[in-house]
């Protein structure tokens, strides 16, 4: 494979795909490159010297079992475009595996930066920092605003019993990674499902909603939410729950897990609270529940790289220190109910 073709794309096979089904659109010859980031979904940046998109498709391999989620990503996306909730132009839907031997979509390219780390936030200063943060709470609340039957979304996802199910299924992921004895984690699970909250009015849910998974442009407003994997119909407290979790500064050097808490001027999770509570007018009471919940779900996730890890399965930087994260994960997780 040259620079120019990545592996999981053929710019040739890609150009003669938006030649028959949108002439006009590319005008010389494709050029793409992978971006980093994503953590299953590979995600290319393709030009042909004047215009930019973006291709998603599954990883290489083992595609069967994330072949519907470029479809449901096309689709929200192509639902929430003509809103008022920032997501890029969506191009086309491809389901036809010959193209390049996986489902796939393409969409307009957005200028933009995806703040990770404290570091990165550091040349704003504080002023422009807290800016981002709080539109972030903004965007998110201009989501749960969309009402989904109206944007076509009625059947994206099954509200009833969402929770529930959430919690069985991590529970369910936890225990497929399980290798050691995480103190802790078992009363987290059980206390969570002893006390679930009563939902509000299903939403459309981002699922991975923070600030490295939007860009954010040159006036700190938010050109574009990404990364909709995970995203269905239920509860929108689970994405304030997991706001307010990002909003925690770990106190890590080098954390594998994004650190832009730690950056000066980050609003303390209370402001985000009361401003998402303030903007949305929903009843925020149990926000400390969905918050454990976030760092449950983290932990689980992060058991899972550390577990895939020892096995040899995952190489790369911070990986060997992720399965130090996950005891910190599980006892926020049980103060925050505590504090409940």
């Amino acid at each position: 494979m040259s620079a120019d073709h990545p592996p999981g794309l053929d710019p040739d096979r890609l150009r003669a795909l938006l030649d028959r089904e949108r002439p006009g659109l590319v005008t010389g010859p494709l050029t793409g490159r992978l971006i980093e980031g994503g953590r299953s979904n590979l995600t290319y940046a393709v030009s042909d010297g004047t215009s930019k998109w973006v291709v998603r498709r599954p990883p290489l391999g083992h595609v069967l079992a994330t072949a519907h989620d470029m479809r449901r990503e096309h689709r929200v996306i192509s639902a929430l475009h003509p809103t008022e909730v920032p997501v890029p132009r969506p191009v086309l839907l491809c389901e036809d595996e010959e193209v390049l031997g996986a489902p796939f979509y393409v969409m307009e390219y957005v200028e933009g930066t995806p703040y990770r780390t404290a570091d990165q936030l550091a040349p704003l200063g504080p002023e422009r920092t807290r800016d981002a943060v709080l539109s972030l709470v903004d965007t998110l609340v201009e989501l749960h605003a969309v009402d989904p039957a109206e944007v076509g979304l009625a059947d994206f996802g099954r509200p009833e019993g969402f929770l529930d199910r959430q919690l069985r299924r991590w529970g369910k992921q936890l225990d497929a990674s399980r290798n050691r004895d995480l103190a802790g984690i078992d009363e987290l699970h059980a206390t969570l499902g002893r006390s679930l909250p009563h939902s509000p009015a299903p939403a459309v849910v981002h699922g991975d909603y923070r600030l490295d998974n939007v860009l954010i442009g040159t006036d700190d407003r938010i050109e574009a939410i990404l990364d909709w994997e995970m995203s269905t119909l239920g509860d929108p407290l689970t994405d304030l729950g997991l706001l307010v979790m990002y909003s925690q500064p770990l106190g890590m050097a080098d954390s594998p897990v994004s650190t832009t808490a730690e950056a000066p001027g980050h609003p303390a999770p209370r402001e985000l609270i009361e401003r998402y509570a303030a903007r949305s007018g929903r009843d925020v009471s149990d926000v400390n529940w969905y918050t454990a919940f976030a760092w449950f779900k983290l932990a689980v996730i992060l058991e899972g790289i550390h577990y895939r890890y020892t096995l040899g399965q995952t190489v790369g930087r911070g990986f060997d220190r992720i399965g130090d994260l996950v005891p910190v994960f599980i006892n926020h997780g049980l103060t925050t109910l505590q504090e409940g």
